[in-house]
């Protein structure tokens, strides 16, 4: 086409777009961001896709590695199904946040709760703020074969009226709790606190709520303790003036999960972020994490939670994984078994809900490589709609995820 021709229509195209520049302007009040309602600081969820039932299934996915599942439903109908711990004969344990204890034998829900248990608080429904109420997480003692002891996290009433976070510690009679103690109290109202024994023998507590940078209260750090509830002499802070000697780590938001790396023996943690910087962390004696200085998340508000502005962990120990927007991560465990064989070595973590939207939970799935690098992840389970709140791997090599919800369940994750 001609020079000539080439800038008459270039100059004909601009004129027309200064014709209609007016027309395509937007005035602020017919463009305009909606104004979210807040309850308190916390941006008010939508409840649109929220509260489906689940269906009876089995469900049938393809994955991204060929690892072609069936997720059956193993128990259907529990009350807010929290936490999962296998015994060495096969049962399956269920905490419920109504303060109840359940026990699956192959395959089938013992239709009556475990009984002995300790009384607990449990206060409104499943995903509304301050909700970690009632029978939290359970583990196993490292002996349990010899001494049948279990441990229990829960929430405490106490005589004023108020409640704290505790752990008991009970003796498992085959079909009850007997002997039960109190090993550890909180002092902290409405706390998660998920538990886990370490590979050195050691019961690891990891306590919601408080000053997470403060040095004497328990709330946001990961504490270590015997499975009798004392101070062990190489913790790294016992003798320090003003420090609880309980202290691991410090500089936590909400833990809700920890377990141990089967090969590293490394202790983690799974900590839920504001709007966003959910992470996953290696606990390591005396570190600080960094919150509420740091976070990879923003305030619910809007604004970068870290007060420079961007994102950062300069100074303080980074999360091995972090997610934006938020997935609101609980449990989660590392998959050794054989029966899956091309997800060995993965990590599986559940998801409350997505970018703040209830009805948006999941698992995920997350491949490292060799130096526990993350390469890649997978959402799975995302159509069922499921608060998925903790996952483990039995003694039959597959996967078991809870749903928690008013009628919860347990899952569980086999080849297709």
């Amino acid at each position: 086409m001609p020079v000539t021709k080439t800038l008459k229509r270039g100059a004909a195209i601009a004129g027309l777009l200064a014709a209609i520049a007016p027309m395509l302007m937007v005035s602020p009040a017919t463009f305009a961001q909606r104004t979210v309602p807040f309850n308190g600081s916390n941006p008010v969820a939508p409840q649109g896709i929220s509260n489906r039932p689940l269906a009876s299934g089995p469900f049938n996915y393809a994955t991204a590695e060929g690892q072609d599942i069936r997720v059956v439903v193993v128990a259907k109908g529990l009350s807010f199904p929290y936490g999962l711990a296998f015994l060495p004969d096969g049962t399956l344990l269920v905490t419920e946040r109504t303060g109840g204890l359940r026990a699956i034998r192959n395959g089938k829900l013992d239709p009556k709760p475990v009984t002995g248990g300790p009384e607990s608080v449990w206060a409104v429904a499943s995903g509304e703020p301050g909700t970690i109420h009632g029978y939290m997480n359970i583990a196993v003692h490292p002996q349990f074969a010899q001494n049948k002891l279990l441990y229990l996290s829960y929430t405490k009433p106490l005589p004023d009226g108020k409640n704290t976070a505790a752990v008991a510690r009970a003796r498992w009679t085959g079909s009850a709790l007997a002997d039960v103690k109190d090993i550890f109290v909180a002092n902290l109202r409405g706390a998660s606190m998920p538990i886990a024994f370490g590979s050195d023998g050691m019961l690891y507590i990891a306590p919601s709520g408080g000053d997470a940078q403060a040095h004497d209260n328990y709330g946001g750090k990961v504490l270590r303790i015997r499975d009798d509830g004392s101070v062990p002499a190489d913790n790294p802070f016992v003798g320090q003036a003003g420090y609880k000697p309980e202290i691991y780590t410090l500089g936590h938001r909400n833990s809700l999960g920890l377990a141990v790396h089967p090969v590293t023996g490394e202790m983690w943690q799974s900590e839920n972020g504001p709007n966003g910087g959910d992470e996953l962390n290696i606990i390591r004696a005396g570190k600080n994490y960094g919150w509420p200085i740091v976070s990879y998340g923003r305030a619910y508000p809007g604004p970068w939670q870290s007060k420079t502005g961007l994102p950062s962990h300069d100074g303080y120990e980074a999360p091995v994984v972090f997610w934006m927007p938020a997935i609101a991560v609980a449990g989660f465990a590392f998959y050794t078994g054989d029966k899956l064989p091309k997800w060995k070595g993965d990590m599986f973590v559940g998801g409350l809900r997505t970018g703040e939207i209830p009805g948006t939970g999941r698992l995920d799935r997350i491949l490292f490589n060799e130096n526990m690098q993350e390469l890649r992840r997978e959402t799975l389970l995302a159509d069922l709609g499921r608060r998925i709140r903790d996952v483990k791997q039995g003694p039959d090599g597959l996967l078991y995820a809870v749903s928690e919800d008013a009628a919860g369940a347990v899952l569980r994750i086999e080849p297709r």
